[in-house]
């Protein structure tokens, strides 16, 4: 009866705001005053209705597009991972004093040997010149980048933790050396989500199986959907690449949709009766995209139906530039298609990383012909299609090489002093920031360590890296520490 008279109630007040309506009308006023005075209610209705949405959205989808910090400068990342770290004294960063004192023993500190010790010398062998309106020095390497070096801006000024390839690369992705946690592009995932519920919202292309292997693009301890979804794998042509078990050709369409939605259901009892926990959920939510990536993802992944003046334009046929060519190529269409962060990796098989020259330097050459069109290739198709405004690339290593020689013609790690550049995304465009010292061992203007890129990029993309946390074991983590600054200076 309780319940009765509370519906009876209900009805009653109702009736009495319809019959109030209706005496308004009824008394004269007009359907356009009826409007102004209730039309903010209705727009607090709609408002309520779409808050809603995107609530229900993200509990049913943890990679729908979530709102930043702060309003962003760039959408999306690409970055371009030179492995083994490129000799930024022979590449970007021209320091004249290793041509007037080549030869000759100089005391450096040795980051390996932990201690200050004689070192000879080492001039580059290429020549750099100076290029574009800004008049960037860059060497002979990269006659292709060194086009549009306008675009760009050089990060002189780099230093980092880890002189290992390990500990060092480690570093670069996950902000730590010895703990397993979540890598960049976990981070901007949980951070953003993704703009196509179709496809992931981190994707790592052939990415190296040593150094950190699949650690580089773990989640750790955040929800695993946000686990970088790998396409092949180093030394395999990204031909033969793909996302594993996306196509099923067992089965016809209509076959693979009921055996997908019965398996669903299946799923979701589980999850009913034994109040799911992240890994069922995430698995849930991984049949759910890996279901969408099978009608989608091929398409994209599939640069054969580009044009051949673009392919040409990456390097696309030649030998020397195919492979990572294609990999440049993927990068622009996995952007294009709202993948938040890209990684492509020039990155081998072996356990020696492919810029890693301790011995015969010259090997340089081998490296910059397959890389330095491609990526010339990439800054151009992003800048024609309108993408680079609202896409931050980021090449390098994970540290640069010594200005002394190791051996008779090579270079030692050298994390005290190296180079990247970074363009598009907010960033200002043709300048050097930053310098190393006259013989470019040392950072030692405008120092930007490791942690204050991770802090830099996360703000580009409207994520402050100080709000970025993920409560685990007792802790509140972010990628970047207890560390990290945001580089203004970088900012166009």
């Amino acid at each position: 009866m309780q319940a009765q008279g509370g519906d009876a109630g209900q009805r009653s007040s109702g009736e009495s705001r319809l019959n109030g309506l209706g005496a308004a009308l009824s008394g004269g006023l007009s359907r356009r005053e009826l409007l102004r005075r209730t039309g903010c209610g209705f727009g607090m209705l709609a408002l309520a209705g779409l808050c809603a949405d995107e609530a229900e959205a993200a509990a049913v989808n943890p990679l729908a597009p979530k709102a930043p910090h702060h309003p962003p400068r760039a959408s999306r990342v690409i970055f371009i991972f030179m492995q083994g770290g490129p000799s930024h004294v022979d590449t970007y960063d021209y320091k004249p004093r290793l041509a007037q004192d080549d030869g000759r023993n100089v005391d450096f500190r040795n980051a390996r040997a932990m201690k200050v010790q004689p070192e000879r010398v080492f001039k580059s062998p290429w020549k750099f010149a100076r290029h574009g309106e800004c008049g960037q020095w860059v060497s002979e390497l990269f006659p292709h980048m060194a086009r549009y070096v306008d675009d760009y801006c050089v990060i002189r000024s780099m230093h980092t933790t880890g002189v290992a390839h390990g500990p060092a690369t480690l570093f670069m992705h996950t902000g730590a050396t010895n703990l397993i946690r979540p890598s960049v592009g976990s981070w901007v995932s949980y951070g953003l989500g993704t703009e196509n519920r179709n496809l992931p919202a981190f994707v790592t292309v052939n990415p190296p199986s040593t150094k950190g292997g699949p650690r580089n693009y773990s989640n750790a301890f955040l929800p695993t959907v946000h686990q970088g979804t790998a396409i092949g794998r180093a030394g395999v042509p990204l031909q033969e690449a793909g996302i594993r078990y996306v196509q099923n050709d067992q089965y016809t369409p209509v076959e693979r949709r009921r055996q997908f939605e019965f398996l669903q259901a299946l799923n979701r009892v589980q999850a009913d009766r034994h109040a799911a926990g992240d890994e069922l959920e995430a698995t849930i939510q991984s049949y759910e995209l890996a279901w969408r990536m099978q009608m989608h993802a091929p398409g994209v992944l599939d640069v054969g139906g580009e044009t051949s003046e673009t392919q040409a334009l990456y390097g696309i046929g030649d030998k020397p530039t195919d492979q990572f060519g294609r990999q440049c190529l993927m990068a622009r269409r996995l952007a294009e298609a709202g993948v938040r962060y890209i990684q492509i990796n020039y990155a081998d098989a072996s356990n020696t990383p492919m810029w890693d020259q301790h011995s015969n330097l010259k090997q340089h050459e081998v490296h910059s012909l397959a890389t330095d069109k491609p990526v010339a290739g990439l800054l151009e198709d992003l800048k024609r299609r309108g993408l680079l405004d609202d896409t931050l690339v980021w090449w390098g290593g994970e540290f640069g090489r010594t200005p002394f020689a190791q051996g008779k013609d090579g270079r030692d790690h050298n994390p005290d002093g190296f180079t990247i550049w970074l363009a598009g995304g907010g960033v200002k465009r043709g300048i050097a920031y930053g310098n190393t010292d006259e013989f470019g061992h040392q950072a030692v203007e405008n120092k930007i360590h490791m942690h204050d890129l991770h802090a830099t990029i996360l703000h580009l993309l409207g994520l402050d890296h100080q709000r970025l946390t993920y409560r685990y074991a007792g802790r509140d983590f972010r990628l970047t520490d207890v560390h990290g600054r945001v580089v203004d200076g970088l900012f166009a």
